[in-house]
């Protein structure tokens, strides 16, 4: 008689020895920015949410799309709802503070040793919104 053997273990073992790579991206949380390619081109919106693994994220009021959620809780609501779905960095662009243009961002280091974004087109810093 043969003896039994489990694959799966052999394939979570392969799966989780690959580590995970971090999208490097200038957009953060509460960032204005708007959309360049797309169904949605041309739409403004505040980043909700990044996914550095992924490299998608979720901007408020665009890539809209429907889902059908189940009452949780006795006083809540079951139904189909319009969410925000994540969408890919590459189609993003952030505001220039000054002129409310798309613009490429630049790090510079300070005297004092802070990294700060740097627009390309006006050479303004760009503040993080959190801080």
């Amino acid at each position: 008689m043969r003896k039994l053997v489990h694959r799966k273990t052999a394939r979570k073992r392969a799966r989780l020895r690959h580590a995970v790579t971090r999208v490097k991206t200038k957009i953060t949380k509460g960032d204005t920015v708007r959309v360049m390619r797309g169904n949605e081109k041309g739409k403004e919106g505040t980043v909700l949410r990044v996914y550095l693994k992924t490299g998608r994220a979720t901007v408020e009021g665009i890539n809209i799309v429907k889902r059908h959620r189940k009452a949780r809780r006795p006083d809540e609501e079951s139904g189909i709802i319009d969410m925000p779905a994540p969408m890919d960095l590459s189609n993003l662009m952030l505001l220039d503070p000054k002129t409310g243009q798309p613009t490429r961002i630049r790090a510079r280091i300070d005297a004092d040793g802070t990294k700060e974004r740097i627009s390309a087109k006006s050479g303004d810093p760009v503040p993080h919104p959190a801080r």
